[in-house]
């Protein structure tokens, strides 16, 4: 298994519609500018959980995203209250976010707050997918961390260059060097994700 999984098929498609819906932009920017933000997403749990804050991330599954989120996509997609969304990215990229969604921003032709908006859609949803694998598995913390690390590495062995330029961005210092390696992140991680032509 690897952030594919997330992405190909229903659940795709409806984090897809809703951001369109939501936001007014082209399938096609969605398509890109998601694309983009769950392996960000993960890859960031993924290093969290490594740095000695699997337990935290487990309590925070086990407290708040039992997955139930995905039984009603669309519902959460058109409500319009992602301020849990919110919460998540500033827990999970800290400093970083800022210089994620301008990166995501510059492979997608949106501006940043666009992608704010769309980072605070997709986390919950993403939390909620590894809250339902953790509860549906039985998994503890340290089973949470090696389901992120087989997520980030599934997807690390058919996009490596494009998941080691996921680890620079989240590295970096800010001195913005890894911001234009992103730029075509998204449109090469899209044909895998999405199963475009």
């Amino acid at each position: 298994m690897d952030i594919s999984s997330l992405l190909q098929g229903a659940m795709g498609q409806q984090m897809v519609s809703g951001v369109v819906n939501q936001l007014g932009i082209k399938n096609e920017q969605a398509q890109m500018a998601i694309s983009a933000a769950v392996p960000l997403l993960i890859t960031a749990l993924s290093k969290n959980a490594n740095s000695g804050d699997s337990q935290n991330i487990a309590n925070a599954l086990e407290r708040d995203h039992d997955g139930s989120i995905l039984n009603n996509l669309s519902g959460f997609l058109s409500g319009g209250n992602f301020s849990d969304g919110a919460g998540i990215l500033s827990h999970v990229l800290g400093g970083k976010q800022s210089q994620v969604e301008n990166a995501i921003g510059k492979s997608s032709g949106l501006n940043a707050a666009q992608i704010s908006q769309i980072l605070a859609m997709v986390a919950p949803i993403v939390m909620g997918y590894l809250g339902k694998e953790k509860k549906q598995n039985g998994l503890d913390a340290s089973g949470l961390s090696s389901l992120l690390g087989g997520l980030v590495g599934g997807t690390a062995q058919t996009n490596q260059r494009e998941m080691s330029t996921i680890e620079r961005l989240l590295d970096q210092d800010g001195d913005g060097n890894a911001m234009d390696d992103v730029m075509d992140l998204g449109s090469k991680l899209l044909g895998g994700f999405f199963g475009k032509k």
